[in-house]
């Protein structure tokens, strides 16, 4: 699954460890999930939709 997470993380000038702290898990899953080697639950995609404020599908979609 593609992503968008980088970008979004980058425009608002946050680290992969700021981005965890805000989602409450570790910065390895942060970058595991950015580079595609891990998909997120759903629980944790809508937690990131909702901290970005944008619908999960401009974010995360299907290679």
């Amino acid at each position: 699954m593609k992503n968008r997470l980088k970008v979004l993380r980058a425009e608002r000038d946050w680290s992969q460890a700021d981005l965890a702290t805000r989602l409450d898990v570790s910065r390895q899953s942060v970058n595991a999930i950015e580079t595609g080697k891990y998909d997120p639950s759903l629980p944790l995609a809508f937690k990131i939709a909702r901290l970005f404020e944008a619908p999960i599908e401009t974010i995360f979609s299907d290679d």
